[in-house]
Protein backbone atom coordinates (compact mmCIF):
# COMPACT_ATOMS: atom_id res chain seq x y z
CA UNK A 1 0.00 0.00 0.00
CA UNK A 2 1.34 3.00 -0.70
CA UNK A 3 1.14 5.72 2.35
CA UNK A 4 -0.09 8.54 -0.11
CA UNK A 5 -2.97 6.58 -1.22
CA UNK A 6 -6.22 7.70 0.89
CA UNK A 7 -8.21 4.96 2.46
CA UNK A 8 -11.40 5.76 -0.27
CA UNK A 9 -8.71 5.71 -3.07
CA UNK A 10 -7.44 2.25 -2.14
CA UNK A 11 -11.10 0.78 -1.96
CA UNK A 12 -11.84 2.88 -5.24
CA UNK A 13 -9.08 0.88 -6.96
CA UNK A 14 -9.82 -2.53 -5.18
CA UNK A 15 -13.51 -2.09 -6.26
CA UNK A 16 -12.54 -3.23 -9.84
CA UNK A 17 -13.48 -6.60 -9.60
CA UNK A 18 -10.99 -9.33 -10.77
CA UNK A 19 -12.46 -11.69 -13.46
CA UNK A 20 -13.15 -14.54 -10.87
CA UNK A 21 -14.95 -12.03 -8.94
CA UNK A 22 -16.98 -10.47 -11.59
CA UNK A 23 -18.01 -14.20 -12.84
CA UNK A 24 -19.83 -14.04 -9.81
CA UNK A 25 -20.80 -11.08 -9.36
CA UNK A 26 -20.91 -8.50 -5.89
CA UNK A 27 -23.80 -6.78 -4.71
CA UNK A 28 -21.78 -4.09 -3.66
CA UNK A 29 -17.87 -3.92 -5.12
CA UNK A 30 -16.82 -0.91 -3.08
CA UNK A 31 -17.87 -2.87 0.17
CA UNK A 32 -16.31 -6.10 -0.70
CA UNK A 33 -13.27 -3.84 -1.33
CA UNK A 34 -13.45 -2.38 2.05
CA UNK A 35 -13.50 -5.45 3.71
CA UNK A 36 -10.71 -7.05 1.63
CA UNK A 37 -8.08 -4.02 2.31
CA UNK A 38 -9.38 -4.06 6.02
CA UNK A 39 -8.14 -7.95 6.15
CA UNK A 40 -5.09 -7.09 4.55
CA UNK A 41 -4.12 -4.33 6.94
CA UNK A 42 -4.90 -6.38 9.91
CA UNK A 43 -2.46 -9.09 7.93
CA UNK A 44 -0.15 -6.75 7.70
CA UNK A 45 0.03 -5.58 11.30
CA UNK A 46 0.29 -8.95 12.77
CA UNK A 47 1.91 -11.69 10.68
CA UNK A 48 -0.06 -14.28 12.85
CA UNK A 49 -3.83 -13.08 12.82
CA UNK A 50 -4.25 -14.78 8.82
CA UNK A 51 -6.21 -17.68 9.66
CA UNK A 52 -3.54 -20.21 8.36
CA UNK A 53 -0.84 -19.02 10.22
CA UNK A 54 -1.59 -20.93 13.60
CA UNK A 55 -0.09 -24.39 13.26
CA UNK A 56 -2.03 -26.93 15.75
CA UNK A 57 0.07 -29.63 16.98
CA UNK A 58 -2.46 -33.08 17.36
CA UNK A 59 -1.65 -36.23 16.95
CA UNK A 60 -3.65 -39.04 14.82
CA UNK A 61 -6.08 -39.96 17.62
CA UNK A 62 -7.40 -36.44 18.30
CA UNK A 63 -8.54 -35.52 14.67
CA UNK A 64 -10.07 -39.04 13.71
CA UNK A 65 -13.00 -40.87 14.78
CA UNK A 66 -12.34 -44.59 14.36
CA UNK A 67 -14.67 -46.48 12.59
CA UNK A 68 -14.34 -49.61 15.06
CA UNK A 69 -12.94 -50.42 18.33
CA UNK A 70 -9.27 -50.97 18.27
CA UNK A 71 -8.30 -54.56 18.75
Amino acid sequence: MSHDQSDQERIESRAHLLPEEAAVGSDDAEAQADAILAESDIREEDRNAAPDTVLEHRTSDQTVTPAEPPD
